[in-house]
C-alpha cells in the first residue's frame, strides 16, 4: 500500500470505445453483512483482483490469475497497482441546495434552518442558479468517489429539473425530488397540498427512470412543514408508484420532537406520524433517526423503513449521537450520509471516520468493515438497490472507487505501520478525504481520474 505508481492501462477514451474491460489492484468487498457476521468473514480483501466489467456490470472478479484466464484475449486492463479498489461510496440523504452554506455551524436545527438554509433555498427560484450549483456538487460527489446519492431539492420544482438535467450524462445514480412544504416555513418557499402533488407528478413524468439511473424521490421537508392535507396527497402519491423513495427527516433534534407533539398531539410519537398517514413502509428513507424510542425502532423495522445515519451534521448542529447498534440490532436498515450542508464533508471517506467516533462517543465501537457497510452495501440496501449495486459481485453495477491510501504525507507514513486491511481502512476514515480519490466509475464508466 506504499507509493508508487497509482494507474495504468488504456486511457479514458479507449475505455469508453469498448464493452468489456477490467480493472485489476487489490480490493475490497463484502461476503456477509458485518452487523450480522464477524468482521473478518463479512470483508474480502485480495491483494492482486480483477474486476471484469461487460457495459454497464460487473461480469466477473476474484484473484487476477484466475480472472485474466476466464477472460477474452485482448481484453484491456487498467491496472491500479498501489491503489485500493472498493465499491462507489452511496449517499444516502444530502441536500444539494445546501453546498453553499456547509461549514456555516454554531446554531441547533431549527435555529440553523431560519438563519442558513431557508435563505439559501429561496435563491433556488432561479434556475439559473439552481443549474451551476448542480454542477458543482456533482463534479464534488465525483471527485468523492460516490456514485450514487439520495437528494432533496428545493420546493421548487426547476431545482430538481435542474439536478437532473446535469446528473444526466454523468453516469451517477441520483434519486431527487422537490421539498414539500406548505406551512412553517418562509412565503417564498411554500407550496400547497395540491401544488405539492401536481409539480411532483410532473418531475415523475419528466425524469422517473430516464436513462436507467435517475430516480424520483417523493421529498418530505419534515412533518413540521407539511399539513394533514400534504401529508395525505403524499401517501397518495406514493401509493400510485410502488416502489418509488420517499424520504423525510426524522427525531433528528428534541426541540423538534416537542414541537411535532404540538402538531400532532393525536399521534403516540414521531414515527406515529408517519404511520397515521401511510408514509412508513419499504422504500421510506428517515434522516437522523437520533432520538427514537425502542418502541419507534420496532416499528420502522416491521414497516420496512430505514434510516440514513449522517454523523457529521449530527455534531455540528449538536442533535446528538445516533445508536447504530441499537437500531441495527432492532431489524432497522441504516446507511450512511453526509447530509451537506448541515454535515461538513461530502468525503464519504470522512464521514464513515465520523460515524466511528459517534460510535466510541456512545461508549461502543463501530468496525472499519462495518463503517464501510454503511456506505457502500448497507446503503444500497437502504435505498432498495442491495441487487444492484453497493459491492463488487457478478451480476452488479460497476460502481467502483479507487484510493490511494498514501495521498498524504501523513497517510504515507502511516501506511508504513499498517498491521493489515483494517489498519488500513481505520486510517483512510480517520485521515482520508477526497484527496484519496485516484478514479470513480458508475455504471462501467471512469466519470472521474
Amino acid at each position: 500500500m506504499g507509493a508508487g505508481s497509482l494507474g495504468s492501462g488504456p486511457a479514458l477514451t479507449a475505455l469508453t470505445a469498448v464493452a468489456r474491460y477490467a480493472i485489476r489492484g487489490p480490493a475490497v468487498a463484502f461476503r456477509g453483512d458485518p452487523f450480522l457476521v464477524p468482521a473478518d468473514e463479512a470483508l474480502w480483501y485480495e491483494p492482486d483482483a480483477v474486476v471484469a466489467i461487460r457495459g454497464e456490470r460487473i461480469a466477473d472478479i476474484g484473484p487476477a490469475a484466475d480472472v485474466l484466464a476466464r477472460l477474452p484475449p485482448a481484453t484491456p486492463v487498467v491496472r491500479y497497482p498501489r491503489a485500493l479498489l472498493m465499491p462507489g461510496f452511496i449517499d444516502c440523504h444530502v441536500h444539494y441546495p445546501q453546498l453553499g452554506i456547509a461549514g456555516a455551524v454554531g446554531y441547533p436545527l431549527l435555529d440553523w434552518l431560519e438563519r442558513y438554509t431557508f435563505p439559501a433555498e429561496a435563491a433556488f427560484a432561479d434556475a439559473g442558479h439552481a443549474g451551476r450549483v448542480a454542477a458543482v456538487f456533482l463534479d464534488q460527489l465525483r471527485r468523492n468517489g460516490t456514485t450514487t446519492a439520495a437528494v432533496y431539492g428545493t420546493v421548487h420544482p426547476q431545482s430538481v429539473d435542474a439536478l437532473f438535467t446535469a446528473a444526466l450524462p454523468t453516469g451517477l445514480r441520483v434519486f431527487a425530488g422537490k421539498a414539500l412544504m406548505d406551512r412553517n416555513a418562509p412565503a417564498g418557499l411554500l407550496d400547497t397540498a395540491r401544488r405539492g402533488y401536481d409539480e411532483s407528478k410532473g418531475l415523475i413524468a419528466r425524469w422517473h427512470g430516464r436513462g436507467g439511473r435517475l430516480h424520483h424521490a417523493l421529498t418530505l421537508r419534515f412533518v413540521a412543514t407539511s399539513t394533514p392535507e400534504q401529508l395525505e396527497a403524499t401517501a397518495a402519491l406514493w401509493r400510485e408508484h410502488p416502489g418509488m423513495l420517499l424520504q423525510s427527516h426524522l427525531a433528528e433534534n428534541t426541540a423538534e420532537l416537542g414541537w411535532v407533539h404540538e402538531l400532532f398531539p393525536e399521534a403516540r410519537d414521531y414515527t406515529d406520524v408517519f404511520d397515521r398517514f401511510g408514509l412508513l413502509g419499504p422504500g421510506a428513507v428517515f434522516g437522523h433517526g437520533i432520538h427514537l424510542s425502542a418502541l419507534e425502532r420496532e416499528r420502522l423495522a416491521a414497516s420496512g423503513a430505514a434510516i440514513a445515519h449522517c454523523p457529521t451534521s449530527n455534531l455540528a448542529l449538536g442533535s446528538g449521537l445516533f445508536d447504530v447498534a441499537a437500531t441495527r440490532s432492532a431489524g432497522v436498515m441504516v446507511g450512511l450520509a453526509t447530509d451537506v450542508g448541515a454535515g461538513t464533508t461530502l468525503s464519504m471517506l470522512a464521514t464513515m471516520g465520523a460515524a466511528m467516533l459517534v460510535a466510541r462517543l456512545r461508549g461502543a465501537s463501530l468496525h472499519p468493515a462495518q463503517a464501510l457497510w454503511l456506505a457502500t452495501a448497507g446503503a444500497a440496501r437502504t435505498l432498495g438497490l442491495g441487487a444492484v449495486t453497493g459491492n463488487l459481485a457478478p451480476g452488479l453495477d460497476a460502481d467502483l472507487v479507487v484510493i490511494n491510501p498514501a495521498s498524504t504525507p501523513l497517510l504515507a507514513e502511516r501506511m508504513t505501520t499498517v498491521t493489515g486491511i483494517d489498519d488500513v481502512l481505520t486510517a483512510l476514515m480517520t485521515l482520508g478525504d477526497d484527496r484519496n480519490v485516484v478514479a470513480t466509475y458508475a455504471g462501467g464508466r471512469r466519470v472521474f481520474g
